[in-house]
């Protein structure tokens, strides 16, 4: 699709609350990158540098083993991809670019539902989806309808993405502050299918942000905002 598939439905309108115009135009239903550890590098030296490059090494084995399907390219539903819930992680930048089509035309009635990726991101593919595509993300991965995690209270970074409820976070009131110009979005979904119904509520922020996610929603999106915190 070239340029205009670069520019998700949610970039353009994502920034909008719900009830003016949805964060993306799909109708049907519904950790951040790695850096080198400069002090490590100097207590270790060469051998410590040989070390972390091993485990770097190990780790991408152990994603490319998980990895159902690549991050660059255009797969068939059912033939290429399978239906169900796929997570991408490790995006940097918004580059991380996805959608799902209805056909293979590549004309922009075809979408179903897109989205540009920083940190994680998850989409559940149908059945009826034709076509899954995606340029400029990290391996995708098979996400286990039933998996369970304990994940701190604390809070999670502002840039964090699509984030699982119960899984990735914990349910509970969590406050973001000291953000600028409407940069904070955030979004409470009920699934991962990215169309108008997944989306529970959405705001746009400047200043101090305060939501509350319960434990019966599916998964919280965060982009441009400062830390969450929890706020008891």
């Amino acid at each position: 699709m070239g340029m205009k598939g670069r520019i998700a439905l949610s970039a353009v309108v994502g920034v909008v609350v719900i009830g003016v115009v949805s964060a993306n135009s799909g109708s049907d239903e519904g950790d951040g990158g790695k850096g080198t550890s400069a002090s490590a590098e100097h207590d270790f030296g060469d051998k410590g540098s040989d070390r972390g490059a091993r485990t770097g090494d190990t780790e991408k084995a152990a994603a490319r083993s998980r990895a159902a399907f690549g991050g660059d390219g255009s797969y068939q539903v059912g033939k290429d991809v399978k239906p169900g819930t796929y997570r991408t992680r490790g995006n940097s930048d918004g580059m991380c670019y996805w959608e799902r089509a209805k056909n293979a035309s590549g004309d922009m009635d075809s979408l179903l539902a897109n989205d540009n990726v920083t940190g994680s991101g998850y989409v559940t593919v149908k059945a009826s989806d034709k076509l899954f595509k995606s340029e400029g993300c990290h391996d995708w991965e098979t996400v286990d309808p039933k998996a369970e995690g304990k994940p701190s209270a604390a809070g999670f970074k502002g840039d964090g993405g699509m984030l699982r409820v119960g899984v990735d976070i914990a349910p509970g009131t969590y406050r973001s502050a000291g953000n600028t110009d409407d940069q904070c979005y955030w979004e409470r979904d009920k699934d991962a299918l990215h169309g108008m119904e997944s989306i529970l509520a959405n705001d746009n922020v400047t200043g101090t942000a305060v939501v509350t996610i319960g434990a019966h929603d599916a998964y919280f999106k965060t982009a441009g905002c400062k830390d969450w915190k929890h706020a008891g």
